[in-house]
C-alpha cells in the first residue's frame, strides 16, 4: 500500500538565524514572510504573546500557499524585570540595554507553532531560556556593539558570535532557542506529525 508523500515544509519567516538553525535538521524547506503585526494587545503576557504570534505567522503564511504544507511559525520575546525587551535598532538603545543586563539575568521566551494546512491540526509550545550576564564595564559594552552591530536582535547580542564573551552562564534546554528556533521541541513536533527528519 502506498504511503502518502510528506508535506513540504515551510518557514513562516525570513530570518536568516532562523533559516540557518532549520538548516541544520534539514535542507528540505522553503521560507515566505509572514507580515504579521507583532504589536502585543493589552494586557497580553509574554507567553501569550508568543504563542499568539508564533501560530499567526504559520497561518498567515498558509493562506499565502497553494497547496497543503507542515509550517513553522516562531516568535520570541526577551524580558528583563518583567518587562519585554525589544530590539535595539541602534547603538545607543543597544549600550543602553546591555548596561541594564551587566550582572543581571534576561530571560527569553520563544513560541514555536507547527500548522499542517492540510488537517488544521496546530502545535504550540513556549521554550524558556535564561541568560545571566557577567558584570560588564561599559568600555566591553560600546567595544561589543562597534564589533557586532546587534541592533536586529533583541537584548542587543548575538549569542552564536561575540556575545557568548558577555555571559556568565547559559540556563535552559536548547542553545538553539536562543537564537530563535528550538531544535530539540521542533523534532518533537515534527515526530507528532509523521516526520521523523532523521529518517526521511
Amino acid at each position: 500500500m502506498a504511503h502518502p508523500a510528506p508535506l513540504p515544509l515551510v518557514l513562516a519567516s525570513t530570518s536568516v538565524y532562523r533559516a540557518a538553525l532549520l538548516a541544520k535538521l534539514t535542507s528540505q524547506f522553503t521560507t515566505l514572510a509572514s507580515k504579521v503585526d507583532e504589536t502585543p494587545k493589552p494586557h497580553e503576557t509574554a507567553d501569550a504573546l508568543v504563542q499568539r504570534l508564533a501560530l499567526a505567522k504559520a497561518q498567515a503564511v498558509a493562506r499565502q500557499l497553494a497547496a497543503p504544507a507542515l509550517i513553522i511559525g516562531s516568535d520570541q520575546v526577551a524580558l528583563f524585570e518583567n518587562d519585554i525587551i525589544g530590539k535595539p535598532l541602534k547603538r545607543d538603545a543597544a549600550i543602553a540595554q546591555l548596561s541594564r543586563f551587566s550582572g543581571n539575568s534576561v530571560c527569553f521566551l520563544t513560541g514555536l507553532a507547527l500548522f499542517n494546512s492540510l488537517t488544521g491540526q496546530q502545535q504550540l509550545i513556549v521554550d524558556p531560556f535564561t541568560v545571566h550576564f557577567r558584570t560588564l564595564s561599559q568600555a566591553e559594552i560600546a567595544a561589543y556593539v562597534d564589533k557586532e552591530q546587534p541592533f536586529d536582535c533583541a537584548g542587543s547580542f548575538k549569542s552564536e558570535g561575540l556575545g557568548i564573551s558577555l555571559f556568565r552562564k547559559l540556563e535552559g534546554d536548547d542553545p538553539n532557542s536562543l537564537i530563535g528556533l528550538p531544535l530539540i521541541r521542533l523534532f518533537q513536533l515534527l515526530q507528532q506529525e509523521g516526520v521523523n527528519l532523521l529518517l526521511s
